[in-house]
């Protein structure tokens, strides 16, 4: 049985802690409330008898249970999605009430743990992270520009000598939005501020890009994004981010387990003799699944033969064979499904759960340094 006497839950917000703390043997309890202060809940919560306190994961992140850590109060982060509620607390919400039901969730033992990550591994996901989000606002910068040029009957259309259509996002792009004239000074004003928007937001990308990049060599993440950018379809951006999001993929106890964590497992809804399976679950880390969902697409376009080694990446014979091994099966896999008459997005999510499997097992062999 786990060592602790005194159960604390804590109800964070970001400029107040609410506490309880319960003796389960006793029955005794005492309710305090705080300021954001981790030096104040610890000097309290370590004059009860071996204390262990928990809180719900959720925007205030992991600061709290690293700071408390280093004070000597085993702070523990519970997931807040798995935390069963009686339907009767929805209606008497208060924040006393949430930390006494997060100290007798810990007493019965039935809080499931959140990993806390260490401060390197939470900083290079807050880097893959901002990266994501800069790809998602050029994005959205692109579509105000295309869409406020077509509102006013401008469409780029030009094509090459062969006949083929241009892309937009090119130089000749570029050209033909610069030559863009609005007849009206509002007008004109607003296409200078999109295209302003969009050439920002192309800069705040390739930076990011960069600083991943640079991330991604360094000696604690090189090993695992070299053995993952084996995979078709994954290079140093998407290796980088998964390697960041799963932290040590020997947490995960096997391959199924990490494909569930990122909510690649079909759903069910079953009872007595009736068997129902559905979608994915989509529990779980919503980033890594959106990583391996888009890799995956790259799948039918790829061939079974190896991937060539970029300079500067280096993968030992064991783990390249497995990823041979890998290639290959995601192939079959998904000429399989397709053969099945299985719908695109249906056999490109069934391909990425194949995936995740993959990268858990080539993670690992990383990790434990495989010759």
């Amino acid at each position: 049985m786990e060592d602790y006497a005194t159960c604390i839950g804590l109800d964070v917000h970001a400029r107040s802690v609410s506490a309880f703390a319960l003796d389960p043997m006793t029955g005794e309890c005492e309710a305090a409330s705080f300021g954001y202060d981790p030096a104040s809940i610890a000097e309290w919560a370590l004059g009860f008898e071996r204390p262990r306190a928990v809180y719900e994961s959720g925007p205030t992140g992991f600061h709290l249970a690293r700071a408390l850590g280093a004070l000597g109060l085993d702070c523990r982060v519970g997931a807040v999605s798995r935390m069963q509620r009686p339907s009767a607390d929805r209606a008497r919400k208060t924040d006393r009430r949430d930390a006494e039901f997060l100290a007798r969730l810990l007493s019965t033992r039935n809080v499931v743990e959140v990993r806390v990550p260490d401060e390197r591994t939470e900083a290079a996901r807050d880097l893959s992270r901002a990266l994501d989000d800069a790809r998602e606002d050029l994005q959205r910068a692109r579509q105000r520009l295309t869409k406020f040029l077509l509102r006013h009957g401008l469409v780029f259309d030009e094509r090459t000598p062969a006949g083929r259509r241009r892309g937009n996002w090119t130089r000749a792009f570029w050209a033909w939005v610069e030559g863009v004239e609005m007849p009206e000074p509002d007008a004109a004003a607003a296409l200078e501020h999109y295209v302003d928007e969009v050439r920002s937001r192309e800069e705040a990308k390739g930076a990011l890009a960069r600083k991943v990049a640079e991330s991604a060599g360094r000696p604690e993440w090189k090993p695992v994004v070299d053995a993952l950018r084996q995979v078709k379809g994954i290079d140093v951006v998407t290796a980088h981010a998964l390697a960041a999001e799963a932290g040590d993929f020997s947490r995960f106890r096997s391959a199924p387990a990490f494909a569930a964590w990122c909510g690649l497992v079909p759903s069910e809804h079953s009872s007595g003799e009736s068997v129902s399976r559905g979608g994915v679950t989509k529990c779980g880390n919503r980033h890594a699944r959106r990583l391996l969902v888009e890799a995956a697409w790259h799948v039918p376009m790829s061939s079974r033969s190896p991937k060539p080694l970029s300079p500067g990446q280096e993968v030992s014979p064991a783990v390249r064979r497995h990823a041979l091994k890998c290639n290959r099966r995601l192939s079959e896999r998904r000429e399989a499904l397709e053969a099945a008459g299985k719908r695109p997005c249906v056999a490109n999510c069934a391909t990425a759960r194949e995936m995740a499997c993959w990268v858990w097992a080539l993670g690992s062999m990383a990790q434990a340094g495989a010759a």
